[in-house]
């Protein structure tokens, strides 16, 4: 009898998995916090008593630290979604099936992008 392609990973190795998404989930709620906190943050610099050109200076250089700041909140946000997609996979015990091909994905590749949903095959052929 021929060996049976898995169609999804174990309760065990889910588990795992969610341990994986867990602990990136909370960096990744830190991190957006502390972005957060640094566009936010109305505190003055102390520039008030240098020269005007220097103030100058060093507002536009704190808008930009802004903006960048607020790129990467939204970057930041959009990961923990998709971590929070990924735990939502687990319960349902649809995680780590490529949407596209319908194949497991390989460990090796949720363990380094556990939010995956193609499999490195789809990726690489360029659907969406």
């Amino acid at each position: 009898m021929a060996e049976v392609e898995k169609t999804r990973y174990s309760d065990e190795d889910l588990a795992e998995f969610k341990e994986i998404i867990l602990a990136k989930l909370e960096k990744a709620r830190a991190d957006y916090d502390l972005l957060r906190a640094t566009i936010t943050q109305t505190e003055s610099n102390g520039t008030d008593d240098t020269s005007p050109t220097f103030k100058i200076l060093e507002e536009g250089a704190a808008t930009l630290s802004k903006e960048e700041s607020g790129r990467l909140a939204q970057r930041q946000l959009k990961f923990i979604q998709h971590l929070e997609a990924a735990l939502v996979r687990i319960e349902n015990k649809t995680y780590g099936v490529c949407r596209e091909t319908g194949k497991l994905i390989s460990k090796e590749r949720l363990k380094v992008v556990p939010h995956a949903t193609l499999s490195m095959e789809a990726k690489n052929s360029g659907t969406k």
